[in-house]
């Protein structure tokens, strides 16, 4: 069984990279009649090259500086690289951009191509050898094979050949390459269609596979499709995978629904995302520093977006510095965990740094503390169990599934390690359903319990005269949460640490009571005393107010602390009794109602010699209270059956 690769091309408008492609295969990838007529590749094309156990499924990237985007494009995926050169004209501008642009790609191997070597001496030939070498050390192509070859002769085909051989057997050992668990995934580089079938994608497949009859979505976009037929290199096939190019022929979606930079994978596995955590690297030939907030080119996977850059620890980067950073872009793109990336300038348009994504689907890092960079520098660990603590961190307020790791830490298979991360306790499991949880960092919790205390402490500095405020309050406050059981865990730990006290359905900081002055004290005991002695015929708020000589003002507030305290008991917002009183009436009509009897409003009203005005609230505190229950017309103690 055949491994395959892609194998990319890169180099200097006229260093032959198409005649090499073609000597080598016998496909002329330059298929556009533009292409044909100005004697330049344009866009990237597409050839196949087999070689013992190997299937290169070979992309020729345009070389000319207008179409810098198109080469870009073409890297998508790339396994390995051919650098090349002409030996008669040596490192040209766009070899050198084209080199650094393989750099931040971070390929791992590659082979060097001096072509046009028929038509320079032996002792030129030596001086380019030579500037190569400078141009390359240092990096991952500094111990490649310089082959010299000439696609006219023919000469050192074969020992290209070989070497491309030596280098895939190499990449096959240092890559995990094949992953039948991982979701499917295509950067789309081309899109049209062809009459009788409808819609074609084409791309080079980055993980997963596909087989005829997979339902597969676009993103960005959530567009579901069918797939309806496979090619790979002109040859219909039924599945495709990692490492090959393919052309996807779609049931389901219009081609003017695509665009090149869109992507075909599995459903549910890419989230668009305008803000991306990053890890960036500037170009250390750089003429000026990449300054914080600076507009650039973003290109990833084949989109190209234009972004903005926001520096975590800095106003600016030096050339060939590496930083932590935010981008922000002008429209939503798809990215994985660790996908390499390149920025530009917006103008004029220059490779200026690139880098590895950290968190494709970020939020913003506001008040950006040391905390806050340690655990995104954490996402870049080679470890997965650190990558996961890390992504859980950014990541665990959000609605996510285990399966979301392999996009937001790369790891597919996650379930393990994040059960040894709760039972260590540096993550918690929330209950959603009884089905279904989430996962979040320790330290988030411990987050949302301090915003609960601090929002507390404001509330306590706003109503000094507050016992505490209402928990279902609190709660809506916090209705932003993902879970109503995260909540409740903060608020157990906040308990448990005697930060906060909880009095029935009060919530109030530990030590945080009413701040009452003199006045309030004492105007607060002849309230109660007022309302003590009116029994069943209280005053109104407003006759207390109009009774009381000082701090009148403050009396709704004290009636309401009365209440916090047990010491009232509220029927509405305009009726108000004692405690004692409303024990008493409870004592009267157990005594009533005792052996299942019964009575009505009008009855009720009679022994307890009150009006309408009181009995009705009356009746509605006692039946929500639950100590009695409403039967049609009838009113029965809770508990008793009827007589």
């Amino acid at each position: 069984m055949k491994t395959h690769l892609i194998l990319g091309t890169a180099g200097h408008i006229d260093h032959g990279k198409t005649s090499l492609i073609r000597a080598l295969t016998g496909t002329d990838t330059d298929r556009l009649p533009e292409e044909k007529k100005r004697g330049i590749t344009i866009e990237p094309g597409y050839a196949v090259l087999e070689i013992e156990e190997f299937r290169f499924g070979i992309v020729d990237v345009p070389g000319h500086e207008k179409f810098v985007r198109q080469m870009l494009s073409g890297a998508t995926g790339m396994d390995l690289v051919m650098l090349v050169i002409a030996a008669d004209d040596s490192v040209k501008r766009q070899t050198v951009e084209h080199f650094d642009i393989l750099r931040l790609l971070n390929l791992s191997g590659g082979v060097i191509a001096l072509t046009k070597c028929d038509l320079v001496e032996r002792d030129w030939l030596e001086l380019v050898i030579e500037e190569i070498r400078e141009l390359v050390r240092g990096t991952f192509l500094a111990e490649s094979a310089i082959v010299p070859v000439s696609s006219q002769t023919g000469a050192g085909l074969d020992e290209l050949r070989s070497e491309l051989l030596r280098v895939a057997r190499q990449v096959q050992q240092t890559s995990s390459l094949a992953d039948p668990s991982a979701p499917f995934r295509m950067a789309i580089d081309r899109v049209f269609t062809m009459e009788g079938h409808g819609t074609v994608v084409t791309g080079s497949v980055s993980s997963g596979s596909s087989i005829v009859g997979d339902r597969l979505e676009i993103q960005p976009g959530a567009i579901e499709a069918r797939v309806r037929e496979i090619q790979n290199h002109d040859l219909a096939v039924e599945s495709i995978a990692r490492g090959q190019r393919g052309a996807i022929n779609l049931a389901g979606v219009h081609h003017a629904q695509i665009r090149r930079g869109q992507e075909l994978c599995s459903i549910g596995h890419l989230r668009p995302a305008r803000i991306i955590s990053v890890n960036l690297v500037t170009l250390p030939g750089n003429a000026r520093p990449l300054k914080d907030r600076q507009r650039v080119r973003f290109h990833v996977g084949t989109s190209e977006v234009l972004a903005g850059v926001r520096l975590l620890d800095r106003r600016e980067v030096s050339p060939g510095d590496t930083v932590l950073a935010q981008l922000f872009l002008s429209e939503p793109v798809v990215a994985v965990w660790n996908q390499p990336f390149v920025i530009r300038s917006e103008s004029p348009m220059e490779t200026i740094g690139g880098g590895r994504v950290l968190h494709p689907n970020a939020s913003r890092l506001r008040g950006v503390t040391e905390e806050t960079l340690e655990m995104l520098g954490r996402l870049a660990d080679a470890n997965p169990r650190v990558r996961i603590e890390s992504a859980l961190y950014f990541d665990g307020l959000a609605n996510h599934e285990l399966g979301d790791l392999a996009r937001i830490a790369g790891v597919a298979a996650a379930d393990g390690i994040v059960s040894e991360l709760v039972t260590n306790g540096d993550v918690v499991e929330i209950s959603l359903t009884q089905q279904r949880s989430f996962f979040v960092h320790r330290r988030l919790v411990n987050r949302v319990a301090e915003q609960i205390a601090a929002w507390l402490e404001k509330y306590h500095q706003m109503d000094t005269l507050s016992a505490g405020v209402s928990r279902k309050i609190l709660e809506r406050h916090f209705a932003f949460l993902p879970a109503q059981s995260l909540f409740d865990l903060a608020m157990s730990e906040l308990e448990e640490d005697e930060r906060i006290q909880v009095t029935g359905e009060l919530v109030s900081l530990a030590g945080h009571g009413p701040q009452l002055t003199a006045n309030e004290r004492k105007l607060l005991v002849q309230i109660v005393e007022r309302l003590a002695a009116a029994g069943l015929e209280p005053p109104s708020i407003e006759e207390l107010q109009k009774e009381a000589s000082k701090a009148r003002n403050s009396v709704p507030q004290l009636v309401q602390l009365a209440v916090d305290q047990g010491q009232l008991v509220r029927l509405d917002d305009k009726i108000y009794l004692h405690a004692d009183t409303v024990e008493e009436i409870k004592g009267r009509l157990r005594n009533i109602m005792k052996n299942g009897a019964g009575i009505t409003m009008s009855d009720l009203r009679q022994h307890l010699n009150t009006s309408r005005k009181y009995a009705i609230p009356l009746c509605e505190h006692l039946d929500e209270v639950g100590f009695t229950r409403r039967e049609g017309d009838l009113r029965y103690l809770a508990g008793e059956p009827e007589a």
